[in-house]
């Protein structure tokens, strides 16, 4: 499906070198904020104190949040468990103040404002399981750049499988350089965006490399460059439907969700929009200066694969 067609290839290789140079800036300035500033990390990866607390009636997250807030106690999370009725609350490890003192202030404080709250359990997250959670959210960032840098290099070329690879880390860590910067809480569900966002943006340079593909069996007379700027320009339709429906639907998480989900809708925000540009400027463009050719994905075959007539070559994106 195609909400327009542009009939003449826009010409984005011609400009690869500014745009690549743009990139090196923002993920040079990303690693910057990560070695100097650091992330700011949830209650997961440093431990502190967990509490579910039980109410009669649907419990007002904003209010419990502004109880817990209004005692002192910064980065606070609070979502509902189970039912509406069940709250989680993670305070944050604090010098001085054990976890049993921490539940009990607590309590009291949301007992003043609802009666009906009750303590269902309380435990301390020992740092050493924040280690554990982080060492594991890096044994699965690797493992998941792995498995593309494979699955690309099997089905493509090892040239595509370099491109999107250094496309993706790009992503990953412009997004972890946002966090860095404004010191927004680095939680879980954060580790699980930056995640989906490999998947994501991997996704869109199958697309393009796929259409490379195609067009370089189609196209005998065009150069690299000109193949590259027309199976971009061939997929742009595609890309704005897509992306366009996704961030609909994850800036409503963003504007709608809450508390709960604002930094995990913020993470995706900021991977797709990055990774639509990685997917064609970077990883594209890094492609074509490792030298991909014709002969690179077009290797003997059927003349299927090798007549420039034929329509039904390659994949339809």
């Amino acid at each position: 499906m195609e909400f327009f067609k542009i009939h003449r290839d826009i010409p984005f290789m011609r400009h690869a070198i500014i745009f690549n140079v743009v990139s090196l800036i923002t993920f040079l300035a990303a690693v910057f904020f990560l070695f100097h500033r650091g992330l700011h990390l949830s209650v997961e990866f440093t431990g502190g104190t967990l509490m579910e607390v039980a109410y009669s009636h649907p419990a007002d997250l904003d209010g419990v949040r502004s109880a817990v807030t209004k005692l002192g106690f910064n980065d606070v999370q609070v979502q509902n468990f189970g039912t509406a009725r069940d709250v989680l609350i993670r305070l944050p490890v604090q010098k001085g103040v054990s976890s049993a003192q921490q539940s009990n202030q607590v309590m009291a404080a949301l007992q003043t404002v609802d009666a009906s709250a009750a303590m269902r359990r309380t435990e301390f997250v020992g740092p050493q399981v924040g280690d554990e959670l982080a060492t594991d959210g890096l044994k699965a960032l690797a493992s998941v750049v792995v498995g593309i840098m494979l699955y690309l290099a099997m089905r493509f070329e090892w040239k595509f499988a370099v491109a999107a690879i250094i496309a993706n880390m790009h992503d990953v860590v412009i997004i972890l350089g946002f966090f860095a910067f404004f010191q927004w809480e680095f939680s879980l569900p954060v580790l699980a965006a930056v995640l989906a966002v490999l998947g994501y943006s991997v996704n869109e340079s199958v697309v393009i490399f796929d259409r490379i593909r195609e067009n370089f069996r189609r196209y005998r007379k065009m150069n690299t460059m000109q193949i590259i700027d027309s199976s971009i320009t061939s997929t742009i339709s595609r890309t704005i439907i897509t992306h366009g429906c996704t961030q609909m639907m994850v800036l409503s998480m963003l504007l709608f969700g809450g508390a709960t989900l604002h930094y995990f809708a913020l993470a995706l925000t900021i991977g797709i929009l990055f990774g639509i540009y990685s997917s064609v400027f970077v990883a594209a463009a890094i492609a074509m200066w490792l030298g991909i050719k014709r002969e690179d994905l077009v290797k003997g075959g059927s003349k299927k694969d090798t007549d420039p007539n034929d329509p039904n070559a390659g994949a339809t994106v």
